[in-house]
């Protein structure tokens, strides 16, 4: 049988910060950031607040029906914003959802990785793991990584987890095609170059703010206006699929400018697209479950409906799935 998503659900912290804050921080005018972003507020969470328990309060909704956390068979968790270096993330996650002894690890695909994490579970159901359910979340607490004086990545990102269930649905539902790209010669413009193997983090590094994360915002634009809209005609065309017959769209949340850029390069009408960066800004890999959980909570998916996801990470990475909603 085929998978498809079977539920969604999303989280955000409560403390909103607002262009006002971020002007404070970066000493930049409200006005510079709302014309560049086109994102008005963001969530942070609080200090002592994990990726982890981002990501476990993003899931236990969709565990809570009787039978369901026993009949989950993997956990695949979507994150670049880890809690510790090692073990993965997901081992954390597992324990506090009080998941039984499944495969759980972590995905690292940057903003793209809930698409990369989609079709890895996808593929274990369909092959390797015989339980009823697949549990993929992305999680990502960006506000740990963020220079507060660089205006020009502070002002985008927020924190927040996004998570759906996998299911196997009727013949004609669920995931009908999807596309994974990585094109490592742009490795370098999404980064955090301290803290790893080949940059150690020490008191220098750490003084230079080489633990920050750094962008170059122009060029990943360039990049993924070229890759998305390829990445989605992959899909689509495994699909049987046009981008005509698609009733909605969830681009990753990078910020409102890039979501209609990319929009308006594949021709879809702001009708059919989910937009959540006003509010909540870029929440890496947690933008687009929780694109997708906000929409729905907005206007239901209905039975039948075609979903496009697509998505632009560093690595540099795309992604894109299409699935038919059951």
């Amino acid at each position: 049988m085929p998978i498809g998503i079977v539920s969604i659900g999303g989280y955000v912290p409560p403390l909103v910060v607002d262009n006002e804050q971020i002007g404070r921080w970066a000493v930049t005018e409200e006005a510079w950031i709302e014309s560049r972003t086109g994102i008005a507020e963001r969530r942070y969470a609080e200090e002592d607040v994990s990726t982890s328990e981002l990501a476990t309060r993003a899931a236990l909704p969709l565990l809570t029906n009787p039978g369901v956390a026993d009949s989950v068979g993997a956990l695949v968790l979507a994150t670049a914003t880890p809690d510790q270096p090692q073990p993965a993330t997901a081992s954390f996650v597992q324990r506090r959802l009080g998941l039984k002894q499944v495969p759980s690890f972590d995905v690292n695909a940057v903003c793209s990785g809930f698409l990369y994490g989609l079709t890895v579970a996808e593929a274990l159901m369909a092959t390797r793991v015989g339980a009823d359910y697949a549990l993929v979340i992305g999680a990502d607490k960006y506000s740990s990584i963020m220079d507060r004086g660089d205006r020009r990545t502070v002002s985008l990102f927020g924190d927040g987890a996004g998570a759906v269930l996998l299911g196997r649905v009727p013949e004609g539902y669920g995931i009908q095609g999807a596309s994974l790209i990585t094109d490592g010669e742009a490795a370098s413009l999404v980064r955090v170059e301290a803290g790893g193997t080949r940059r150690p983090l020490t008191a220098e590094r750490l003084q230079a703010g080489e633990h920050f994360f750094r962008m170059e915002g122009r060029a990943v634009r360039d990049w993924g206006l070229q890759f998305v809209p390829k990445a989605a005609q992959q899909a689509l065309e495994q699909a049987g699929m046009s981008i005509e017959v698609i009733d909605r769209v969830v681009f990753h949340q990078g910020n409102t400018r890039l979501v209609h850029s990319l929009a308006e390069a594949m021709g879809v009408e702001r009708d059919r697209l989910a937009v959540t960066a006003p509010t909540l800004g870029n929440t890496a890999a947690a933008s687009i479950p929780l694109t997708l959980a906000r929409d729905h909570a907005r206007r239901p998916l209905r039975r039948g409906e075609r979903v496009l996801l697509a998505a632009v990470g560093g690595g540099m990475t795309a992604a894109a799935t299409v699935l038919t909603w059951y």
